[in-house]
């Protein structure tokens, strides 16, 4: 058992917030055989609440727990002793943590955000707010929101002193819900036109039918793979890489029907839809202004 990295869990837990384990990757435990892909209907407060009564760490940020009696059992032993850190629940300690993850969305948060309990990354920062809200990736470049269904690294407890969630903050996501996307007439949503692509949306295309349709069949695969966590980001990433491979083509490519599809996947393993329309969005808009 790594006995470091479960001394910490048991110290952060003892202050109240709820931790779980990482694996190689720094990311949470895969679900046991009775919870893989959310069989068991997963756990109360998961996107889809259930009442899963699993004692293994599973279903992610849900497993995280302040109970040392849970932290020392047997059966999450298997994984402390194949853990490489520890992670916490934000919202489950009514904190919010936004991750800085460059040099230049710090000086961002330096110059617009209030100065708040502040935890050094490999990097970046995190800056760690009283509150909780929607946790969402990608709000500005190089930043993303970590807080309600979400979890964080624990990095040390950090410095200065810990001030309300800013309404700063909370407008990165709740202006991003409400902002029509222009280009595209309106925030991509599956409901709005056709949810399928062919030849018919991408008259301008100059790619083959087969080339555009192996690209999206593979990006989708991507996302559904994604059943524990990471499907939204996995959304962004493919949106990003296939709206990349038509900024030369003088159009239209039918990227909202692609867009569609890739939102289609991602609610399909648990991605809320205006998660996964912002995520989409935001993907398609930065591949085309990559070139």
């Amino acid at each position: 058992m790594s006995i470091d990295v479960l001394n910490t869990a048991l110290a952060v837990a003892a202050t109240g917030m709820p931790v779980l384990p990482l694996s190689e990757g720094k990311v949470p435990f895969g679900n046991c055989r009775s919870c893989k892909k959310n069989a068991c209907g997963g756990r109360p407060h998961m996107k889809n609440p259930g009442r899963c009564q699993c004692p293994a760490p599973c279903h992610g940020w849900a497993a995280a727990t302040t109970d040392s009696a849970v932290l020392t059992s047997s059966t999450w032993a298997v994984a402390w002793r194949r853990a490489v850190a520890v992670a916490y629940h934000p919202a489950g300690a009514d904190l919010t943590v936004v991750d800085l993850d460059n040099a230049d969305a710090v000086a961002w948060a330096r110059d617009t955000l209030p100065r708040t309990r502040t935890v050094a990354t490999t990097r970046g920062e995190h800056w760690i707010y009283r509150g909780t809200m929607q946790s969402t990736n990608a709000v500005r470049p190089g930043m993303d929101i970590k807080s309600r269904m979400a979890y964080a690294r624990w990095l040390g407890p950090g410095t200065g002193i810990q001030v309300d969630l800013p309404p700063v903050v909370l407008a990165l996501v709740v202006g991003e819900e409400t902002t029509p996307d222009g280009r595209h007439g309106g925030v991509v949503s599956s409901d709005a036109g056709r949810s399928t692509w062919d030849r018919t949306v991408a008259t301008g295309c100059r790619h083959t039918e087969r080339y555009v349709r192996t690209g999206l069949d593979r990006g989708r695969a991507r996302v559904l793979a994604r059943t524990e966590s990471g499907a939204a980001s996995q959304a962004f990433g493919v949106a990003r890489f296939l709206a990349g491979l038509h900024t030369r083509c003088p159009g239209p490519c039918g990227l909202d029907s692609i867009g569609a599809e890739i939102i289609d996947a991602a609610v399909s393993v648990g991605v809320p839809p205006t998660y996964a329309q912002r995520a989409v969005a935001r993907g398609l808009d930065t591949g085309e202004r990559a070139a």
